[in-house]
């Protein structure tokens, strides 16, 4: 059941300026848990201990999500949720990188697009506008999530083409959203 604002009865509510939050909690355990998941991925990549971090960190994205909803989203939350996706895949495909799973090129290509695109946001935010993630930058890192997740699975080991067609397809997508960031972010300004 549901108050007068909307939110579940018996959650409480954040407002936009709130920091600790459960859901930065969950965002923020990401963060501090990703070199734990390096530490696995660098012993042994393909590993079943490896892919149940890899499913845990990448799975509380969704269950940060979910609370952030039902609690009230905050732009601390807006900001460390990315940021968090961010790193714990970069991080993860590097990892694979150095383990000779991925191929430099592909994890190079997400690399400069998340910064470039990191970078734009923080430029247009100084200058007051927000530009909305479209829905396909979810699908994106959800596919970079599953290439990691192929990788790491003991039974796709010697089936490398599987985890890295998995890649290429988040590159395309990785490149199409920032794209449409950009080109986004190009119509917002202009309409200011």
């Amino acid at each position: 059941m549901a108050t007068v604002d909307g939110t579940p009865e018996g959650a409480s509510s954040f407002g936009p300026s709130a920091l600790a939050t459960p859901a930065n909690a969950l965002t923020a355990a990401r963060l501090l848990l990703t070199p734990v998941l390096l530490v696995l991925v660098l012993h042994r990549p393909s590993s079943w201990p490896s892919l149940a971090v890899w499913v845990l960190l990448a799975g509380s994205d969704a269950i940060d999500g979910w609370v952030a909803r039902r609690q009230g989203s905050t732009r601390s939350g807006a900001f460390l949720d990315p940021l968090a996706d961010k790193v714990l895949v970069l991080s993860a495909l590097i990892a694979l990188v150095v383990k000779s799973r991925f191929w430099w090129v592909p994890v190079a290509i997400i690399g400069v697009r998340e910064l470039v695109i990191s970078v734009y946001r923080s430029w247009v935010g100084r200058q007051g506008v927000s530009v909305p993630a479209r829905p396909w930058a979810k699908v994106k890192t959800t596919v970079q999530e599953v290439a990691v997740g192929f990788a790491l699975l003991p039974f796709t080991r010697h089936e490398r083409w599987v985890a890295n067609s998995i890649l290429w397809l988040a590159v395309v997508l990785t490149v199409v959203t920032g794209v449409q960031y950009l080109l986004d972010g190009r119509k917002v300004r202009r309409a200011v």
